[in-house]
């Protein structure tokens, strides 16, 4: 996520440097082939191409539209992670409690359940952040933009980072499985079962923790059906073409337009159409860095920031105080 007031203008020009070379290219070779060589016959009337120029402008604001809501939802997903989270904590403190026990006592008891949520929220976000076919991690532009910030579920190990909030034996159980989120859930169920029949938790508590572990299983599930299910590769598909098509008929249409304004007229077709081209790719461009907001772009969900957040305020829940740093922006890329 970017946490500045807005990207500089150069690093966006960096960003897309490749549209603006191959739209410059385009347009030089039309307009000198028109202006030095006489070939008046490559220009096109220009309602031909103003008719897909409109065809690809909605199109392209069709898919901005439903691309920023896949990363909205993303959002609001761990928005609510965030917050029965905090719910949970305050839960397991308030509710595992017996009589004739102390709070020194409990204490273990609370922090091994808080930490295994911990667990949790790592192996979630590893299993997220694993790239996927569709997505745009083997880009030029995505690799070059990573050298700006990094991703520290693929620069970090998931067990080295599980292996302070679990015990051994459930490491190790957890390592063997394939979803391990939802395996550490099943721990976590298994443990309060233990707990209500140690009379440890009432019977209606009980039901109130167990229906917050359905709440983490249905924001889970979520989050991984936008993850495993990407924007329609239709849409995407038919958004490229009409831009690309838009972009190759741009400065065939506006040469006879620019010719009438003198003898150098002509040759502000280069300009403008790669202006007018640039628009329409970054537009593409954008859309297609927002649609899948898991996959470790500069635009993603900033997993790891918010589960530090997580981390913290439950940490001083336990009255805890040798705290973990918040996460920072590099580059104001915040991960």
């Amino acid at each position: 996520m970017h946490a500045g007031s807005h990207f500089r203008i150069r690093t966006f020009l960096y960003w897309t440097r490749r549209n603006i070379l191959w739209l410059t290219i385009l347009a030089v070779i039309p307009t000198v082939l028109y202006a030095l060589l006489d070939f008046h016959w490559l220009a096109i009337p220009w309602q031909p191409v103003a008719l897909v120029g409109t065809a690809a402008a909605f199109i392209a604001g069709f898919k901005n539209t439903q691309t920023y809501n896949r990363s909205w939802e993303a959002r609001k997903i761990w928005g609510a992670i965030i917050n029965d989270s905090r719910t949970w904590g305050l839960m397991v403190k308030d509710f595992i409690v017996k009589e004739n026990i102390t709070k020194e006592e409990l204490h273990p008891i609370h922090k091994r359940i808080i930490y295994r949520h911990f667990a949790w929220l790592t192996a979630l976000r590893f299993q997220l952040r694993k790239p996927e076919a569709w997505e745009n991690t083997n880009k030029s532009y995505f690799k070059e933009f990573r050298k700006h910030y990094s991703v520290p579920e693929w620069e970090t190990n998931l067990e080295d980072i599980m292996r302070p909030f679990l015990t051994e034996k459930d490491l190790q159980y957890v390592l063997k499985k394939k979803n391990r989120a939802t395996q550490l859930l099943s721990l976590q169920s298994a443990d309060l079962r233990e707990l209500r029949g140690e009379k440890l938790i009432d019977a209606y508590p009980y039901v109130s923790l167990e229906g917050l572990l359905k709440e983490f299983f249905t924001h889970q599930g979520k989050a991984e059906r936008i993850k495993k299910f990407p924007y329609p590769r239709q849409f995407a598909s038919i958004n490229m073409f009409f831009i690309r098509l838009f972009s190759l008929l741009l400065p065939f249409g506006m040469l006879d337009e620019f010719a009438q304004l003198g003898d150098y007229g002509v040759w502000l077709t280069i300009p403008f159409s790669v202006l007018v081209g640039w628009v329409f790719t970054s537009l593409e461009q954008v859309g297609e860095s927002t649609e899948n907001p898991f996959e470790g772009g500069a635009n993603d969900i900033p997993m790891a920031a918010l589960s530090r957040t997580i981390e913290i305020d439950l940490r001083e829940m336990l009255e805890e105080t040798d705290l973990p740093p918040a996460v920072t922006p590099v580059n104001e890329i915040l991960m």
